[in-house]
């Protein structure tokens, strides 16, 4: 059931081609952005592990502090996005992206110095962390600025599109420059795509800060809470992929784990495109549940996965489920604070994804040492079956306060 006062009825209308453009030449901004994240994220934890020869803590924790930083400058790109506009704060976060691709390459030029290298690709996933907040916030405030708040879902569901679509592109791309060229040219790469979102962002028109008091962050977190824990729960399984996907399937000597990541972001945009108004429909909270549970029954295929057929299987499920949790929680969270503080909204239920991609890393590398690979998907699905709990309770809470 959907929050009241939540922009229900033109979201719902069909939208027009003009609009849709409008949303897409602003989150072209976020595919570059993400595409940054997306090349070298298939390659980093077997280069950590098999180049570099570090355990698997350490090649979960290279993934992971890219997701903890992003976490600790939600806030910031948030505020920054609300007072000095988002076109600044993409601009900001395209810079960063770009930086990171300069610490890739010097991971490469120091290879046999593994100390070195692996300091550089922790400085490098730290400012890539901290690139993925201001694109990320700061591209959904300025798409939502520029086609109004009535298309807040629509904005975030394109987001996610651009977002995983870059990272279904990123992946495999990363991992055939690595495999017919070198670690240096999937650093190349980040570097020039970072310069290339700035030539194209820097003429762009800036939409109009929008006016009124500003929250403190503090109280726009305490509105969002519940929608970001159960967020973060929901993407414990995400987690679990991007970090580990590459070494869950060299354990079992199975080929094809770059193509598990893939087949995650394209039944991910499939969702988004064939799903995305279900939100206005049926409410967010209801979406959500009913998202989350496809989710959990792909991660239970990765657990007990048999042959590689069976485990693509899962990652699509677990990507088609995962689809629509972001913009059917965030619709309703959005909804719960003033248009002046969009920014710092979308910022502090972001925070909740950072913060269960920036955990799930190091945890699940404990659990696989004790446990093994496929057990991280079996505490990737309770988590989210948590998450279907405080849904149901956090949508009654919703519905019982609109009837008073």
């Amino acid at each position: 059931m959907s929050s009241p006062g939540a922009p229900r009825a033109s979201s719902a209308a069909p939208g027009s081609l003009k609009v849709t453009g409008q949303i897409l030449s602003i989150l072209l901004f976020n595919f570059l952005g993400y595409l940054t994240v997306g090349l070298p994220m298939a390659v980093l934890p077997g280069y950590v592990h098999n180049e570099l020869g570090y355990g698997s803590v350490l090649a979960g924790l290279v993934i992971s502090i890219q997701y903890l930083a992003t976490l600790l400058s939600r806030s910031h790109a948030g505020r920054m996005s609300d007072s000095v506009g988002p076109r600044k704060t993409v601009l900001v976060g395209l810079a960063a992206c770009a930086a990171s691709g300069v610490f890739l390459l010097m991971a490469y030029a120091f290879e046999r110095s593994p100390t070195i290298s692996l300091a550089a690709l922790l400085l490098g996933r730290l400012v890539l962390g901290f690139g993925e907040s201001w694109v990320g916030t700061g591209g959904l405030t300025w798409g939502i600025g520029k086609v109004g708040a009535a298309h807040t879902g629509r904005v975030i569901s394109w987001s996610g599109i651009c977002t995983y679509g870059a990272l279904a592109i990123g992946a495999p791309l990363g991992v055939m420059l690595q495999a017919h060229l070198s670690m240096g040219a999937v650093g190349a790469a980040v570097l020039g795509v970072g310069l290339f979102g700035i030539a194209l962002a820097a003429p762009r028109a800036p939409v109009a800060v929008v006016g009124g008091a500003r929250m403190a962050f503090k109280h726009v977190m305490a509105q969002v809470l519940p929608h970001g824990l159960s967020l973060g729960l929901a993407s414990v399984g995400f987690g679990a992929i991007a970090t580990f996907i590459t070494l869950y399937y060299a354990s079992f000597k199975w080929d094809g784990a770059a193509l598990a990541l893939s087949v995650f972001g394209c039944a991910f945009i499939g969702a988004r495109l064939l799903l995305a108004n279900m939100i206005p429909r049926f409410g967010g909270f209801r979406v959500a549940i009913c998202s989350i549970a496809v989710e959990v029954l792909g991660l239970l295929c990765l657990w007990l996965a048999p042959m590689p057929g069976f485990a693509l299987a899962g990652a699509a499920l677990t990507g088609f489920g995962f689809s629509l949790v972001f913009p059917a929680l965030g619709v309703e969270a959005v909804a719960r604070v003033p248009a002046g503080n969009r920014g710092a909204a979308l910022g502090a239920y972001s925070v909740f994804l950072d913060l269960s991609l920036g955990i799930t890393g190091p945890v699940v590398g404990l659990a696989v040492s004790a446990y093994g690979y496929p057990s991280i998907f079996l505490l990737a699905a309770l988590a989210s079956m948590l998450s279907i709990g405080i849904i149901v309770l956090l949508s009654k809470a919703v519905r019982r306060a609109g009837a008073a």
